[in-house]
């Protein structure tokens, strides 16, 4: 007595496969469409996930009291969302002789060509390089001067003043 498996027995294995297939791509694409939420400690991360095909480069922008921010791919609104930080925000540039310097607030012209006051702004472009500056919020300082090392996260902006001093005199 032979014992093999019917036409219809393996038939009815196949599809319970490519059920059991289907159901797992979809759970997987849904796991990894969640969008990453902001935060200081990941914004040069955050940002390069808008870079896709031939964008160059992408910059969140946060006008008046940083209520809100848009991120613009390529001069282009991409998408507003609820700011991850208020008003106290402060950005600083470190210079060699002069240490650490607050940043100007740049000029922002909106879609019709209006100028606005702007709270925040961050570039970064496709190859990972961001502006050169320090943001100090809540008693925490973010060092993004660095290229390709991951956000620096300190005490005080004095702690990172202090870290560059110590770079420069090895330097010399």
């Amino acid at each position: 007595m032979k014992k093999a498996f019917s036409l219809i027995e393996l038939m009815i294995v196949i599809v319970i496969i490519g059920v059991v297939y289907t159901l797992a791509v979809g759970k997987l694409q849904k796991v990894s469409e969640k969008k990453m939420e902001p935060s200081f400690l990941n914004l040069k991360e955050y940002l390069l996930t808008f870079l896709k095909d031939d964008a160059q480069n992408a910059r969140l922008v946060c006008l008046d009291d940083c209520s809100e921010c848009t991120v613009y791919v390529d001069d282009e609104k991409v998408q507003s969302s609820k700011s991850f930080f208020d008003s106290s925000v402060e950005v600083y540039h470190y210079e060699f002789l002069q240490g650490m310097v607050r940043e100007k607030k740049d000029v922002f012209f909106n879609e019709e060509n209006v100028q606005e006051n702007l709270c925040f702004s961050f570039n970064i472009n496709k190859s990972g390089i961001s502006d050169q500056v320090i943001v100090a919020y809540k008693e925490k300082a973010y060092d993004y001067t660095t290229f390709f090392e991951t956000t620096g996260v300190y005490d005080s902006i004095e702690d990172i003043a202090e870290l560059k001093d110590e770079i420069n005199q090895e330097v010399k």
